[in-house]
This record gives structure tokens, C-alpha cells and sequence, in this order.
């Protein structure tokens, strides 16, 4: 994942403030306008070097920032988490049970599901 276009964009989504704003403006342009570097290079004035050099200098910062404060590595755990969560919630709500005592352990399950997240 962390080459991935999605990844990219999370990164950008959590850090991309602490970046210059020529580097933020290209990221933004390539990974979310989905513009190639040529055309980035025309919209600005930049010549396509200089559009490739920003945009791997960014991306070289927002992968530091990550390694550093692992920020959408923590969202992506909790969003793991939390899909768990809901899906244990579905089973019982979908489900025939009537002892209490069955029902009490899978919430003990989803209980400690939770406290994984905060």
C-alpha cells in the first residue's frame, strides 16, 4: 500500500499542510486532480523537471512525516478496528441468540475490540 495512489493521498490528507506551498499545489494537482507532469508543468510555468523534482521532494517529506508520527498508519489500524467492531455488532443483531451469557461474551469481545483503538 504505501506506493499506492490511495496511500499517497492519505499522506497528503494528514501532512500535506507542512509542505511548501509549490509543494502542496503539485501533489495536490497530481495525485488528487490526477494531472501528469507535463500538465502540471503547463498550468504553472514550471518546467516538467522542476514539477518532478517538487513532487519527489513532497513526497520524500510526507513519507519522513509518516515514518516519524505514523499518523495514517494509526487511522488505518483504527479504521481495521472499527469495520471489526461493526461487523461483531451485525452478527449479534442478525442473530437467533437468546442467552444472555453468549451475548455478554461477544460484547466483552467488541469491549476489548475498543480498547485497542483508544
Amino acid at each position: 500500500m504505501e506506493n499506492s495512489i490511495v496511500y499517497k493521498s492519505l499522506l497528503y490528507d494528514f501532512y500535506g499542510e507542512l509542505l511548501t506551498d509549490k509543494q502542496n499545489s503539485i501533489i495536490d494537482l497530481y495525485y488528487n486532480h490526477d494531472l501528469t507532469l507535463s500538465e502540471i508543468s503547463e498550468n504553472t510555468g514550471i518546467s516538467r523537471q522542476g514539477v518532478y523534482d517538487t513532487l519527489k521532494r513532497a513526497e520524500n517529506a510526507l513519507d519522513r512525516y509518516e515514518k516519524k508520527l505514523k499518523l495514517v498508519e494509526r487511522f488505518s489500524k483504527h479504521n481495521m478496528l472499527i469495520v471489526e467492531v461493526n461487523s461483531k455488532l451485525e452478527k449479534i443483531l442478525n442473530s437467533n441468540i437468546d442467552d444472555v451469557k453468549e451475548i455478554r461474551k461477544k460484547l466483552i469481545e467488541i469491549k476489548n475490540i475498543i480498547k485497542k483503538i483508544m
